[in-house]
């Protein structure tokens, strides 16, 4: 499948790590570090410190397309201190499924110089200018039945002069009333009534009649409430000289 139209469109690339890696290492752990190269564009990951054959990186690198290149370059390497770094093993990536589709995750193998298996490296790709297929969407729901609507009955005119008489069969008959008080269950009489009926018998509390007279006013002399009015004026001049105590 040609690809077309990518030329100064961006690809971005995240290198997830590898997975058994062929160890150069004798005694310690080995430190991979991985290289990603398009055309003349290199980047490199940070080394992954006693990684050994599975190291991992999560770094992303942005790359600028080229008409008519398809392809990424993988290198990886184990870096030493005090020599010169150890080759791990290369791949070439394929870029028609992430120009195609968009989206790329995968793992490519890796190989020696002498063509050996040397591992796997894991890359994650996202290409947004992808000219994706069409989406496809269910198809529509079927149309909702209406509701039925309700038969009116069509009263025509009468003929001029002739007596107008309506039609009621198209009607139900009238629910009859029911019967006040209702019947219970057992076919016996109601067991209350309105009103009250009185009580058969008296009440056995009936308080006594009243015997107290009542009060009359003013009250008679005998009254200890009844006092005399006093004479006015009183006797004048007074006696002098007063009495002696």
């Amino acid at each position: 499948m040609s690809i077309s139209g990518i030329q100064g469109r961006i690809l971005e690339v995240t290198v997830v790590g590898c997975t058994k890696l062929k160890d150069t290492e004798w005694i310690s752990r080995q430190d991979p570090y991985v290289s990603v190269e398009y055309a003349s564009t290199k980047y490199r990951t940070r080394t992954c410190k006693d990684g050994g054959k599975n190291p991992t990186f999560q770094e992303k690198f942005v790359f600028t397309l080229i008409e008519g290149l398809l392809e990424l370059n993988v290198l990886v390497w184990n870096s030493n201190t005090v020599t010169h770094d150890d080759f791990i093993g290369t791949g070439k990536v394929q870029l028609h499924k992430v120009l195609s589709g968009g989206f790329d995750d995968g793992s490519w193998p890796l190989q020696t110089k002498t063509g050996r298996h040397a591992g796997e490296v894991r890359l994650i790709m996202h290409y947004v200018n992808a000219n994706k297929p069409g989406m496809s969407y269910a198809p529509s729901a079927p149309p909702v039945a209406a509701a039925p609507v309700p038969q009116v009955p069509h009263f025509s005119a009468p003929p001029f002069g002739s007596s107008y008489t309506q039609s009621t069969s198209n009607y139900p008959a009238p629910a009859p009333h029911p019967s006040y008080p209702p019947p219970n269950s057992a076919g016996y009489p109601p067991t209350s009534y309105y009103p009250p009926q009185q009580a058969a018998y008296p009440s056995p509390y009936t308080p006594p009649p009243s015997t107290y007279p009542p009060p009359s006013y003013p009250p008679p002399a005998h009254d200890p409430r009844h006092y005399p009015p006093g004479s006015y004026p009183p006797s004048y001049p007074p006696s002098y000289p007063p009495p002696p105590y």
